[in-house]
């Protein structure tokens, strides 16, 4: 097989994405890098999730879309719940002042993610084109927010994307102890539930590899996305209930 192509194809909005694997391969100068150009409007953004491809650029470069290879992806069957970390999973399950919610604050969210990205970075990838793209995905029903309140307060959360029944992780925020890692058990949690069995990662990092994710190849990623998207979805609400299928041994009655 013929490597890829180092030629960017730059694309006009509406134009069809290459495959995915013409994308730079690790000899590169950006791996993982399709395309630049295009727009992100929300039948874009559907139709280049659904090839496993994503935008991630920063302020004052054009769109640029990505496809790595390996992809990182969190089964959810192998979810690592820490000694540590599981002890304040069930005492933040136990307390009535704390509750994950879904969607009630998907704009907060975002808005914090890119907050969060830009303190001591330089710069955030959430730029305000990434913000009102992915809340007009989220008025579609296309993107999510799992979101972490303690006595009232939002204090953690991350965004998601959502097609079907795969799941697609994109950023999260904290602004008190293991509050995102609380929202992301809980959308284990609601994964489990629902049949849904991978989350995706993009890139490698020793916090997702930490938590289980691991990579796997492009190939692979893509033929699990085709699987997933093409399933009917389900409805984005968290229970209670949900946090029997990571802890239980303390499961409270239903």
């Amino acid at each position: 097989m013929a490597a890829p192509s180092t030629a960017l194809t730059w694309l006009a909005p509406g134009q069809a994405f290459p495959p995915a694997s013409q994308a730079w391969d690790a000899g590169s100068p950006a791996p993982g890098l399709l395309a630049a150009g295009g727009a992100l409007d929300v039948e874009t953004l559907r139709l280049a999730y659904g090839k496993g491809i994503f935008p991630w650029f920063s302020e004052g470069q054009p769109i640029l879309w990505w496809s790595p290879n390996p992809r990182m992806v969190l089964n959810v069957g192998a979810f690592r719940l820490h000694p540590s970390f599981r002890k304040s999973l069930t005492r933040f399950r136990n307390n009535s002042s704390c509750e994950i919610r879904i969607d009630s604050a998907f704009a907060q969210v975002i808005q914090a993610c890119a907050r969060s990205r830009r303190d001591g970075q330089g710069g955030t990838w959430i730029v305000p084109d990434m913000i009102a793209a992915y809340c007009a995905m989220h008025r579609a029903g296309l993107a999510h927010s799992v979101e972490t309140w303690i006595d009232g307060t939002l204090t953690g959360g991350l965004y998601c994307v959502a097609l079907g029944k795969f799941v697609f992780g994109e950023s999260m925020f904290s602004s008190a102890s293991n509050a995102s890692k609380f929202a992301l058990a809980a959308l284990v949690g609601f994964c489990r539930a629902h049949g849904i069995d991978r989350i995706d990662c993009q890139q490698n990092t020793r916090h997702l590899a930490s938590l289980g994710a691991r990579e796997i190849s492009r190939e692979a990623f893509l033929r699990h996305v085709s699987d997933g998207v093409i399933q009917v979805g389900p409805q984005w609400q968290f229970e209670p209930r949900y946090w029997n299928l990571l802890l239980p041994e303390t499961a409270a009655p239903k």
